[in-house]
């Protein structure tokens, strides 16, 4: 079995794109709901290939999404990226910390302008 390495690099104008190393080229599926995703893209790179995966509307809704790249040569999981979206995101750990610090700092604003009025 190779050992493949996937290296995610970002996320941005509805592409995920990350970096693979192995000994043999990739044949990798993006997988949605157990569904394979079409116009994955693999390119040769530096040290390995590039594989680009366009995120399909369906991934843009409410709730937590997670996409699975699999490799159908070696059958093994590569990596999965997530997309977190809509009303139920709220109650997403990382939702709650942006919340804290919107908090926090409205907080701060009326400390200061109380300790202004008191000099």
């Amino acid at each position: 079995m190779a050992q493949l390495k996937l290296v995610p690099i970002r996320l941005e104008n509805g592409i995920w794109e990350g970096h693979l190393t192995g000994d043999v080229p990739p044949q990798p599926e993006a997988l949605f709901m157990d569904h394979p995703l079409p116009g994955v893209e693999v390119s040769e790179a530096d040290g390995g290939w590039h594989i680009r995966v366009p995120v399909p509307p369906a991934l843009l809704s409410d709730g937590v999404h997670t996409v699975i790249i699999w490799d159908t040569v070696e059958q093994q999981k590569l990596g999965d990226f997530t997309v977190i979206a809509g009303l139920p995101a709220s109650g997403d750990i990382r939702a709650e910390i942006d919340l804290l610090r919107a908090e926090l700092d409205l907080l701060k604003r009326v400390i200061r302008r109380l300790h202004l009025n008191q000099n």
